[in-house]
């Protein structure tokens, strides 16, 4: 399946399913993923208990849903390969720009990017 046509223009729901080195479940709600190439798909993620729990257990699941009526999607069966921190890399494939980037007066959301109330 090529993914990044996937998600080209797909809107939907994604979770992120992780577990720490004792097997403690966290799901949490996430974006569509960035693509890097065929093998490579990249999630930006504060430092909360999915990023906590990818640090001792670099296994995850993925799945996405499809808007619209019915249940179409997928599911990603993930391993982290690395992490990446204020690098040019994860500023370059960033979907939100902030103001600040922008050279305009910063406004900050109320939740952090991709939560909801």
């Amino acid at each position: 399946m090529d993914l990044e046509k996937y998600f080209e223009n797909l809107k939907g729901k994604g979770v992120l399913a992780t577990a720490d080195d004792q097997g403690r479940v966290d799901v949490a709600v996430y974006a569509r993923p960035h693509i890097i190439d065929r093998q490579t798909i990249a999630f930006i993620m504060p430092d909360r208990l999915t990023h906590h729990n990818l640090q001792s257990n670099n296994h995850a699941a993925y799945l996405f849903v499809e808007e619209g009526p019915g249940y179409k999607g997928i599911r990603l069966f993930l391993t982290k390969v690395r992490e990446e921190e204020d690098s040019e890399l994860l500023h370059s494939i960033r979907r939100r720009k902030y103001a600040s980037e922008k050279g305009e007066e910063e406004e900050l959301p109320l939740f952090g990017a991709g939560e909801e109330p």
